[in-house]
Formats: C-alpha cells, sequence, structure tokens
C-alpha cells in the first residue's frame, strides 16, 4: 500500500494541542502551527482499525495488556533496538514524560542533582525543578552543524549528580548519538555513580544512512546503571493513546521503580494504549518505511530552501525526528524581534528556543517538519516575507 503523506487533514476543532492551543501560548489563533512534536499526517490504517474493532464490541472495562502485546512490543525492541527482554524486564508507561517524573519520584531524593544537556526538550528542565531536584545543565557544543557532548564540561558536572536524564536521539536537534558517544556517557556516568534515563521516543525515525543505538546495548556499564523508555507515540503518529514502555535490566533499579509503580498504581494502561501499540508494533514496518522515506524529503527541503533564500539561518537539521533547529542570530536581530516577526509578521508558530535552555538559546527556534510538504513550503515562504 502507497501512503499519502502529501494529503492535508484539517485538525482545527479537533481539541488537538497543536492547533487548537496557539491563542493560550501564542496570543493568537492565526498562525501556521510547527510547533508541539506531533505529525499532521494520518494515523496509520492498521492503528486505526484496530481501534474500531474493539470498539464493535461496545464495553470498555478494566483492561489488560494481552500475551499479543507484549509479543509485539519484544518483537520490536529486539528487531528495531536490538534489545532482548524478558518479560519481567518491561513495564507499560501512560506517556514518557510521566514515566520520567515517576523515577524522580521513586528513584531520588529532594535536593538530588539531575543533569541534563541543553539545549533540550522543555520538560527535562522543568520536571527536576518541579520535583524540587537540583537542576544542572551541561550545555552541548556545534561540531560541524550538529550538537556534540563536551566531555570535559560533562563530566565536571556529573559528579554533582544522581541521575542523567538523556535525549536519545537528540531532541530538539534529532543528533543521533553514535555507539563511541553513548558508552562514554555511560562510563563517566558509572563511574559518578550516576544513573540515566534514556528516552529514545525517536529512535524510530532515525533516517537512513544514521542507525539509531539504543542506550542499554553499548556495554555492562550502560545495561547496570540504565532505564530506558520506548513509545509508538511519534513513530506513528499516536501520542494521544498515551501508550510507553519502559525497559529495566538492572534487577535492583527494577525492583526499586516497578514496585514504585505497581505499589501507587501509576502504570495500569486502558484498553486503546494496548490495542492501538499492538497494532503498531506488529504491523508497522512498510509505514514507518514509506514515513522516514518522505520526512527525509522534508529535511532535504528545508536545506535547500535555506540555502538559496535564508543563507544567514544556520540550521541543524535531524539525524532522526521531524525536529530542526534554526538559529536566526546572524541576522542581526534580536530574540523578541525575532518572536514578534515570526507570530505577527509571517503568522508561525516555532517553540521558542530559550524554553531549551535559557537565554544562552536566544534567537534560535524549533521547526517541526513533520507536515504535507506544501505545508513546509508555506511555512518558509512566510518565514522569509518576515525576515526581509
Amino acid at each position: 500500500m502507497e501512503y499519502n503523506f502529501d494529503e492535508i487533514i484539517p485538525r482545527k476543532g479537533t481539541n488537538c494541542v497543536k492547533h487548537d492551543a496557539l491563542k493560550q501560548f501564542f496570543g493568537s489563533d492565526d498562525l501556521l502551527p510547527m510547533w508541539v512534536a506531533d505529525m499532521d499526517f494520518r494515523s496509520p490504517d492498521f492503528v486505526m482499525e484496530a481501534l474500531r474493532r474493539r470498539c464493535d464490541h461496545e464495553v470498555l472495562g478494566y483492561a489488560t495488556a494481552p500475551d499479543s502485546y507484549w509479543l509485539a512490543v519484544t518483537n520490536w525492541l529486539k528487531n528495531h533496538y536490538a534489545i532482548t527482554a524478558d518479560r519481567q524486564e518491561l513495564h507499560f508507561i501512560p506517556g514518557i514524560v510521566a514515566g520520567i517524573a515517576f523515577v524522580l519520584q521513586a528513584m531520588t531524593n529532594p535536593g538530588d542533582g539531575i543533569l541534563v544537556t541543553t539545549p533540550v526538550y522543555p520538560p527535562f528542565l522543568a520536571l527536576p525543578e518541579n520535583s524540587h531536584r537540583q537542576l544542572v545543565c551541561s550545555p552541548l557544543k556545534v561540531v560541524d552543524g550538529r550538537f556534540a557532548i563536551d566531555f570535559d564540561d560533562f563530566e565536571w558536572r556529573a559528579h554533582q549528580c544522581r541521575w542523567l536524564i538523556l535525549s536519545n536521539p537528540h531532541n530538539p536537534g534529532g543528533t543521533v548519538w553514535d555507539e563511541e558517544t553513548l558508552r562514554r556517557i555511560a562510563d563517566i556516568c558509572y563511574r559518578n555513580n550516576v544513573n540515566v534515563i534514556s528516552d529514545e521516543i525517536h529512535a524510530d525515525l532515525t533516517l537512513p544512512p544514521h542507525r539509531h543505538v539504543s542506550f542499554s546495548t553499548v556495554s555492562d556499564n550502560a545495561r547496570n546503571i540504565s532505564i530506558t523508555f520506548v513509545a509508538p507515540s511519534k513513530t506513528f503518529n499516536i501520542a494521544g493513546l498515551s501508550s510507553s514502555v519502559c525497559y529495566c535490566p538492572n534487577e535492583q533499579l527494577r525492583q526499586r521503580f516497578f514496585g514504585y509503580l505497581d505499589g501507587y498504581e501509576l502504570a495500569n494502561g486502558n484498553i486503546f494504549a494496548f490495542v492501538g501499540a499492538e497494532a503498531a508494533f506488529a504491523q508497522g514496518e512498510e509505514w514507518l518505511r514509506q514515513l522516514l522515506h518522505y520526512l527525509q524529503g522534508n529535511v532535504d527541503c528545508l536545506r535547500d530552501f535555506l540555502s538559496h533564500h535564508l543563507p544567514k539561518v544556520r540550521a541543524i537539521l535531524p539525524e532522526a525526528s521531524y525536529l530542526a533547529w534554526l538559529d536566526f542570530s546572524d541576522l542581526g536581530l534580536d530574540h523578541d524581534d525575532i518572536r514578534d516577526r515570526l507570530v505577527h509578521r509571517a503568522h508561525l508558530a516555532l517553540n521558542d528556543g530559550t524554553t531549551f535552555g535559557g537565554k544562552d538559546y536566544s534567537g534560535c527556534f524549533r521547526l517541526n517538519l513533520g507536515c504535507p510538504r506544501a505545508t513546509l513550503l508555506e511555512a518558509l515562504h512566510r518565514l522569509v516575507s518576515a525576515l526581509e
């Protein structure tokens, strides 16, 4: 089956954050939304059909995850991440942000240092502070147009911390961390008694020829200090189902964390989370192959457009995911001016770079490429008009 990613699907008025929360966050709802990290593509037909079949039963009682769900999960982990997981090493999670919050509550104490590498997905910054932990930021470097770990700074800060929240692949830059980088992170964290939360929600969206490496697979040290989160939500555009999976191979960490989840009944799941995820993992290979091809076309489109029309805008193009990091600082405009032009001249909603790590990222914004190409081109032409 050939999937049509060029289809324009109206989403406004469907209670989606991306369209229907524009007024709340930007002060105007007359904007082209290129911010929230979900895609404007139709969710896969096989997922929708599985949900419809379940609705035909017309009894929506308490649900449990069937064996077929766990088989689909373990097969996906093995085939895509080289993770051979026992059932006891896995736990359902109602969303990765919630899962990270649960780890902080279950495994750390108020005042503990939580390490992140910035710029980074804003909840990584908010969750430690909201739980009264000490947020410790290690800024990334830009090397050859992609983000890189500053290992001298990273190691110096690691000794202050108890846990690292790692974005693997990286958000907002879409950088794919290679095996050597991940192994070095694991060794530093192991030496400093720092455990690692590896958020791998964008892993399936790694664009060829890049290859995703799951953190837990790079060494014994990595395996013994890590909790890994994966999900079908970004991959198959089903974030609204709140369906994620936690993998924890270390027995001591697992007993403590899974015991917390079960003791407080925080992660029991729901009918549609199980049904949708099982269909996605069991039937999603061809859909994903075509999606990656289309997303790569959008990345190429952005690169070529900026080169011809906005050469002073520096972009970190995604090696994984559909999120690009744009740096407008060479235009000679201050951050507030750029933001004002985006909203009031271009009528565009992009994520403000300062929310990914503070004023160090003034002049930067994140652009969502997970949309039909016509939508992307419309956004880029608006961008040129606003910056002329």
